[in-house]
C-alpha cells in the first residue's frame, strides 16, 4: 500500500512538472534574424500586419509611409505608441510594418499587436508588462456574418401584418 501511495505522489509530481530533474521555468531566449531584427505578425479584425523592429531612433514606417501620414488620426497614432510606453522603451526601436486588409482602426490594432509580439521576442524581459496590459492577446472579435432571411446579421425586415 505504501508503495502505491509513493508511486501516486511521483505520478502527481511528474504531471505537475515538479518532479526531480524537471525545470518548470526555462528562461526565454531572444529571437532575432541576421540583421538584428525581431519579426512578428499582428492581427485585428480583418487586418494582418507584418512587423519588424530593430534598435534605432524610434522611426515608424507603415507600408512605406511615415506613421503620421498613414495613420493621420491622433487616436490611431496613440494606439501604436502604447506597447512602447508600457515597456518603457519609447524612441529605442525602429519599426517597419506592412499591413493588409480591414480598415484603418483594425490596421492600427494589428500593428500594435505585431509590435507587442516583436518587442517580446526581441527582449523576453518585456513579456510580463506587455502580457499584463493584454497586448499579446489577439482580439478575437470579428464582424458577424449576414444570415439569409435577414437584412443584416441580426436585423429583420420590417414586419407587415397585412
Amino acid at each position: 500500500m505504501a508503495e502505491q501511495v509513493n508511486s501516486l505522489d511521483e505520478l502527481n509530481q511528474a504531471v505537475s512538472g515538479t518532479a526531480a530533474g524537471l525545470d518548470t521555468e526555462t528562461p526565454r531566449e531572444p529571437v532575432r534574424d541576421d540583421l538584428g531584427r525581431a519579426y512578428a505578425t499582428g492581427k485585428r479584425k480583418d487586418a494582418v500586419a507584418r512587423v519588424w523592429i530593430r534598435p534605432g531612433s524610434g522611426k515608424v514606417t507603415v507600408n512605406g509611409k511615415d506613421v503620421n501620414t498613414y495613420f493621420a488620426r491622433p487616436v490611431l497614432q496613440m494606439i501604436l505608441k502604447q506597447p512602447f510606453s508600457i515597456a518603457n522603451v519609447e524612441g529605442q526601436f525602429d519599426v517597419t510594418a506592412t499591413v493588409k486588409g480591414g480598415g484603418l482602426s483594425g490596421q492600427a490594432g494589428a500593428v500594435k499587436h505585431g509590435v507587442s509580439k516583436a518587442l517580446q521576442l526581441y527582449d523576453p524581459s518585456l513579456r510580463a508588462a506587455l502580457k499584463a496590459a493584454g497586448f499579446l492577446t489577439r482580439d478575437s472579435r470579428v464582424v458577424e456574418r449576414k444570415k439569409y432571411g435577414k437584412a443584416k446579421a441580426r436585423k429583420s425586415f420590417q414586419f407587415s401584418k397585412r
